[in-house]
């Protein structure tokens, strides 16, 4: 059947394609550590009690009309006194566009910003930058990160591409690997943005930066979230931040999201996602608006919360280093942020204990799930090359019970390999 070439030409979610496959399994019957999918087990970690209370008390009013196309006017002021308190960060109602999460607030800005051919500068592994491009038939600048710089692109990296581009795509904390950029990095990063949009002329189309910061309530021990505009203030005219209460109360499918940025450019994100129908829902919106005041009950909640995670992510970090120590071919890069570890099985060209050769990292995965019943997903879903050994491990459904029993079938795993 003939369909359009961008349909025809479009990949599927190769992460959401493959939490289903082992989502399948695991209704059958069979035990498998579902480490992929980058949503939670709600039954344990459940969104916070008053939000969830107030949504229900929001449906039992009937507020289940259309909301606004850039979101209820109380939900924006809410956002805007959320960023004020939290992050120092002053935006007005009009700098501010709700949706039902992050996903149709990027794809607005891309629609926005990027026309065919149009330079977009990202580095891989990262979440969907690659898809996006495609679907607004954009130019790939693509940067290859390394474990060195824990997979996260530095100035040196964007500099190559910088002239002449019209998006830089940054997401920290980053989703698949759960490190961050470092201050010193995004400040370098800003001053190169900054160079060259002062080195254009005043018609010409500027570079902006899309800042997704959707793990930001999410650092652990010594590390601090930074971003652009409070770096270096000139920077506001040029980015956009992509937010929202996802990751930050485990509520992936309460779907409410937020962009803040520059007034002209968030107005035509408006104008999109009015076309698309993607806003959050009215009685969610009246939810989250009443529970981002709740100061108080908010930081109890990420107290026990992040406690939770930080936990789970530095012992299955701590568990393959003991391994990788034990001379195994497997290595972690130790946590920062997120719910992800970033982990490696190196373990192309080894053969299994029945003679199988492990020729490439596809039979690696199959192999790790096949036999340690564990499920993560590689690199390249996230657009790295295919051959990479490197893939997140997400612990948003992770049980600490689940955790030594999961490291020792590995460890069965590995030894079984020569």
């Amino acid at each position: 059947m003939k369909v359009s070439k961008l349909a025809e030409s479009l990949i599927g979610s190769e992460i959401v394609k493959l939490g289903n496959a082992i989502t399948e399994r695991i209704k059958k019957g069979e035990k498998i550590y579902n480490y992929t999918i980058g949503d939670f087990d709600s039954a344990v970690f459940p969104i916070p009690a008053e939000l969830e209370q107030y949504i229900i008390e929001a449906y039992q009013k009937k507020y289940t009309n259309y909301p606004p196309a850039d979101g209820i006017a109380i939900l924006r002021k809410a956002v805007a006194a959320f960023l004020a308190q939290r992050e120092r960060l002053v935006y007005a109602d009009n700098e501010i566009q709700i949706a039902s999460g992050g996903r149709p607030l990027i794809y607005a800005l891309f629609e926005t910003l990027v026309d065919a051919g149009d330079k977009v500068i990202y580095g891989v592994p990262s979440w969907n930058n690659n898809h996006y491009v495609h679907l607004t038939q954009g130019q790939h600048c693509t940067i290859e990160c390394t474990a060195e710089n824990n997979f996260m692109p530095t100035a040196e990296d964007i500099a190559p591409h910088i002239k002449g581009a019209t998006l830089l795509c940054l997401c920290t904390p980053q989703n698949p690997t759960g490190t961050t950029l470092s201050e010193e990095v995004l400040e370098q990063i800003c001053d190169m943005v900054l160079e060259e949009n002062n080195s254009r002329p005043a018609d010409a189309k500027k570079l902006f930066v899309m800042f997704d910061q959707m793990y930001w309530t999410l650092t652990y021990g010594i590390i601090q979230h930074y971003n652009p505009v409070t770096l270096r203030p000139a920077m506001r005219a040029y980015t956009i931040f992509i937010d929202g209460i996802s990751k930050a109360f485990a509520a992936t499918g309460v779907r409410v999201g937020w962009a803040f940025g520059p007034a002209p450019v968030i107005a035509k994100m408006k104008a999109v996602l009015s076309h698309l129908g993607a806003w959050a829902p009215m009685a969610e919106q009246q939810a989250v608006a009443k529970y981002l005041g709740q100061t108080a009950a908010i930081d109890q909640y990420l107290q026990n919360y992040k406690q939770a995670l930080e936990f789970r992510l530095h012992t299955i970090y701590k568990g393959i280093k003991a391994l990788q120590q034990k001379g195994y071919a497997v290595d972690a890069i130790a946590p920062q942020a997120a719910i992800y570890l970033t982990v490696q099985m190196n373990l192309t060209g080894k053969k299994t204990k029945e003679g199988q050769l492990l020729e490439n990292q596809d039979a690696v995965t199959n192999y790790i799930l096949s036999e340690a019943k564990i499920a993560i997903v590689p690199f390249y879903a996230f657009g790295a090359d295919h051959n990479s050994s490197w893939y997140r491990l997400s612990v948003g459904t992770c049980k600490e019970e689940d955790i030594a029993p999961m490291l020792s079938g590995l460890e069965n795993t590995l030894a079984a390999l020569h």
